[in-house]
C-alpha cells in the first residue's frame, strides 16, 4: 500500500473511530440542512465529491435529505443574514466553511448545531472552548492555520534559503490572519525572514499591492487561505509573475496560474470528517461531545513549470517530498 492510501486508511480510523458506521436507513422523514460559506458557489463536480462519504452513510441529497446552500460570493456583508435566514428555515444543521460564516452562525444561533468544514483556529476565534470538550452548540474541523503556515513558511525557507523578506497578501476582513500575527510573524523571525504586510481588501487592489511588496524588497511571495484570493487567483499569480516573486499559496487552485509551491489539506479528509459529524448529529449526538477533529494529512503540490519560468532550481529534498508534480 503506498504512502497516501495508508495515511487515508489512518484518517477514517481516526475520524470513525475505528468502528463500523451504521448507514443511514431510508428515511421517511427528509432531514433538512444548511451550508454557508463566504467564497463562491462550489461547482456541481466539487459538490459530488464533498458529499460522496455522506451518500455512502446513506444520507442523500434529493432523497432523505435536503441542503439549504448560502454562499457570500466574497461578500462578508453577507454572512450575517444568510445565517439568520438559515435559522428561520429551522435547518437541523449548518455546515460553515471557514471562519467568518462560523462567526457569522454562531451569532444567528445558539440553538442549531453548527459543524465547521474548516476554521483556522476555533478556540482563538471564540467558536469552541477546546478543541477536546468543545461546549456549545459547535464542532468540526480545525485546519490548525498557524501550524499549516508555519510549515508553508519553512517550506519557503527550503525553497529560498537565501531570501530574507517575504511578501504576505493579508485581506483586512478575514478575522483569521490578525489572531495568528503574533504568532507567524514570531515564526519568520525565527528563519530569519522579515515579513512585508501586503492589505488587499478588493480585487481592485492586487495588482498594486504585489507591485508594492515587490518594490519593498519581498524575495518572494505567501498568499494565506482566502476566499477573495482564490476567487482572484489568476490576477495575483500574474501579477506576482510579471514582478518575477516566486509564489507559495495555501490552496492548490492557485498553483495552476503560476504558483509555484503549495502546502494544503486533504479535500478526501474532510469529506469524510464533515460525513462523519452529520451523521452523528443527525442521529442525535451533541456538537457539545463531540471534539474538534484536525488534519492528519498535508499534501505538498510543486509547480515545476513556474520554477523553470521564474529560474529557480527546487531542491531534490522536496521533490522526493512532493506529492505532486506539475511538469
Amino acid at each position: 500500500m503506498n504512502r497516501r492510501g495508508a495515511l487515508a486508511m489512518l484518517g477514517c480510523t481516526l475520524f470513525l473511530g475505528g468502528t463500523v458506521v451504521t448507514r443511514a436507513q431510508t428515511a421517511k422523514t427528509i432531514r433538512h440542512i444548511g451550508a454557508l460559506g463566504l467564497g463562491a458557489v462550489p461547482s456541481p463536480e466539487d459538490l459530488q465529491r464533498a458529499y460522496a462519504p455522506l451518500r455512502e452513510l446513506g444520507w442523500i441529497e434529493g432523497q432523505n435529505l435536503i441542503v439549504e446552500r448560502r454562499y457570500a460570493r466574497g461578500k462578508a456583508e453577507l454572512l450575517r443574514p444568510y445565517a439568520e435566514e438559515l435559522v428561520r428555515l429551522n435547518v437541523e444543521i449548518i455546515l460553515t466553511n471557514g471562519t467568518p460564516a462560523a462567526i457569522a452562525a454562531k451569532n444567528a444561533t445558539i440553538r442549531i448545531p453548527i459543524v465547521m468544514i474548516s476554521s483556522g483556529d476555533p478556540v482563538r476565534a471564540g467558536l469552541v472552548a477546546s478543541l477536546v470538550k468543545p461546549g456549545g452548540n459547535i464542532t468540526g474541523f480545525s485546519i490548525v492555520s498557524t501550524e499549516l503556515d508555519a510549515k508553508r513558511m519553512a517550506l519557503l525557507h527550503e525553497l529560498m534559503p537565501t531570501a530574507r523578506r517575504v511578501g504576505v497578501l493579508v485581506n483586512p476582513a478575514n478575522s483569521t490572519f490578525e489572531i495568528a500575527r503574533e504568532e507567524n510573524e514570531g515564526v519568520y523571525r525565527t528563519l530569519g525572514i522579515q515579513p512585508i504586510i501586503v492589505k488587499i481588501a478588493t480585487a481592485s487592489e492586487i495588482e498594486h499591492a504585489v507591485a508594492e511588496a515587490a518594490r519593498r524588497g519581498a524575495q518572494a511571495l505567501d498568499v494565506a487561505r482566502d476566499s477573495m484570493f482564490n476567487e482572484n487567483g489568476v490576477s495575483i499569480m500574474s501579477a506576482a509573475l510579471r514582478n518575477r516573486l516566486p509564489t507559495i499559496v495555501a490552496d492548490r487552485d492557485l498553483l495552476e496560474p503560476g504558483g509555484l509551491l503549495c502546502l494544503t489539506l486533504d479535500n478526501d479528509e474532510i469529506y469524510r470528517v464533515l460525513a462523519y459529524f452529520v451523521n452523528k448529529i443527525l442521529r442525535g449526538a451533541k456538537p457539545a461531545d463531540l471534539p474538534v477533529q484536525r488534519p492528519t494529512k498535508f499534501v505538498l503540490s510543486i509547480n515545476l513549470k513556474t520554477a523553470m519560468r521564474l529560474g529557480i532550481t527546487v531542491p531534490q529534498s522536496l521533490l522526493a517530498r512532493a506529492d505532486e508534480l506539475i511538469q
